[in-house]
C-alpha cells in the first residue's frame, strides 16, 4: 500500500480543509489537542494551532481571519457547557457559520446536549484518530457542499 493511500492527502488541485484547534478556558493539559492536531494534519487538512488559555472570542476571531472550515475546541476543565455556550453564541453574533467540534472530558448527557445546541460532534477520550478524521472531514465537506 503506497503512503498517499494511508495518508489520503489531497491532490494539489483540491481545497485543504482549515481547522481551528484550541483549548479553550484555564485548561492547560493540551497532549490530546496536539495529537489531533496532527492527525488531522497528516490527513491532508490545514491545521492551525492556537494553543491553551483561549477564550471563546479568541477562537472565534481566529476562526474568521484564518477562514477556518472547522472549529475544534478541547476541554477537560468541566467548564464544556459554559464556554461552548459563549463560543456558539459569539459565532451567532459574527455570523460565523461552521461546525464546532468538542473534544475532553465532557458527560454523556452534556454531550447531548450540546449537539442539541448546534455542536457538530463530541468526542472523547480514547476516539480513534482515523473516527476523529472522519468527524472532521464529515464535518468540513458540509460546509463546503453549502
Amino acid at each position: 500500500m503506497s503512503a498517499s493511500a494511508t495518508l489520503s492527502l489531497p491532490s494539489p488541485h483540491q481545497h485543504r480543509f482549515r481547522v481551528i484547534i484550541s483549548k479553550l478556558g484555564l485548561d492547560g493539559h493540551d497532549r490530546g489537542a496536539k495529537v489531533v492536531a496532527r492527525a488531522l494534519r497528516d490527513a491532508g487538512f490545514e491545521v492551525i494551532y492556537l494553543g491553551v488559555h483561549q477564550s471563546p472570542e479568541d477562537v472565534v476571531e481566529a476562526a474568521i481571519e484564518e477562514d477556518a472550515d472547522v472549529i475544534g475546541v478541547s476541554i477537560l476543565s468541566g467548564s464544556h457547557m459554559e464556554l461552548i455556550t459563549d463560543l456558539l453564541k459569539i459565532m451567532r453574533e459574527k455570523g460565523l457559520n461552521v461546525p464546532v467540534i468538542a473534544g475532553g472530558i465532557i458527560p454523556p448527557d452534556d454531550a447531548k446536549e450540546l449537539k442539541k445546541m448546534g455542536v457538530f460532534e463530541v468526542l472523547g477520550p480514547g476516539t480513534p484518530l482515523s473516527k476523529i478524521v472522519e468527524v472532521y472531514r464529515a464535518a468540513a465537506a458540509q460546509v463546503r457542499r453549502k
